[in-house]
């Protein structure tokens, strides 16, 4: 695996964000494959809840300034970058005043979830993309954790199906236990439509909760992984209808799993 180019993309990441199963996984996976001398990139949103002193957060002024279309709205996409200390590991923040200045992450501080998390999660990855498109960087592999990252693989098999950019890449998506009660803003299926993004595509995301739109990334995953000892039955049951490699839940201590499993993905080809 080694200089392989992996891309690990998480809603959350260690040490940004207070600790979670997917905050740390995601850290101590692409950790493990620096380690290993893979040549890793990690995308997250950036919450106004990060500390930008602290962690040394500086915007990329060559990456930044485009506008991303959301719902046909100019959003500006605005870029900053951070290495996480003692690992030489960079990190890219997907930032935007409108979507990401609030002093939270996905909910108020009476617990309810912010109306434009749909919208939130499109520019997500669409930045992402946009990004990485910038970098001229082609991953290997793009390996996604959290349900705020989870469109980046329906966008890149249907929006973005014709870069050639990613034509080489496998998504992987780690599947983790419930995470948010209740449903996104049900506009959510018109404002992906709006980027021609087929019915039969968008048709499970009707309901966007969190199981559908976990079950919307499984099924444009190359590959996908058990994030959490026990998961949604129902995704279970949506994860077994699929001919694509599994991973099982892997102990911090068996990470080295991760890597055998991507070296199988890419030896596939």
């Amino acid at each position: 695996m080694k200089d392989k180019r992996i891309l690990y993309v998480s809603s959350e990441v260690v040490p940004y964000l207070p600790e979670t199963e997917i905050a740390s996984t995601a850290f101590n996976v692409a950790k493990k494959a620096h380690s290993k001398g893979v040549q890793t990139r990690i995308f997250m949103p950036r919450f106004g809840v990060i500390n930008e002193r602290r962690h040394q957060l500086h915007e990329v002024i060559r990456l930044s300034g485009m506008n991303l279309i959301i719902n046909d709205m100019d959003m500006p996409l605005i870029i900053k970058v951070a290495s996480i200390p003692k690992e030489r590991m960079q990190v890219y923040f997907i930032d935007n005043d409108e979507y990401f200045k609030r002093k939270a992450i996905f909910s108020d501080e009476d617990d309810a979830l912010f109306s434009d998390n749909d919208e939130r999660a499109i520019f997500f990855a669409k930045g992402v993309v946009e990004t990485v498109k910038k970098l001229n960087w082609a991953p290997d592999i793009i390996h996604v954790h959290g349900w705020m990252a989870s469109l980046l693989p329906l966008y890149l098999k249907e929006y973005y199906s014709e870069e050639p950019l990613f034509s080489e890449s496998k998504i992987v998506i780690s599947v983790y236990n419930k995470d948010f009660e209740g449903t996104l803003n049900k506009d959510l299926v018109e404002k992906i439509k709006f980027d021609k993004i087929s019915d039969d595509k968008t048709s499970v995301l009707e309901e966007p909760n969190y199981i559908n739109i976990l079950k919307s990334a499984v099924s444009n995953s190359d590959a996908i992984v058990h994030g959490s000892e026990e998961i949604p039955k129902e995704l279970e049951e949506e994860i077994n209808k699929t001919d694509v490699p599994k991973l099982s839940y892997q102990q911090e201590d068996s990470y080295e799993e991760y890597l055998n499993f991507y070296k199988e993905l890419i030896s596939e080809e």
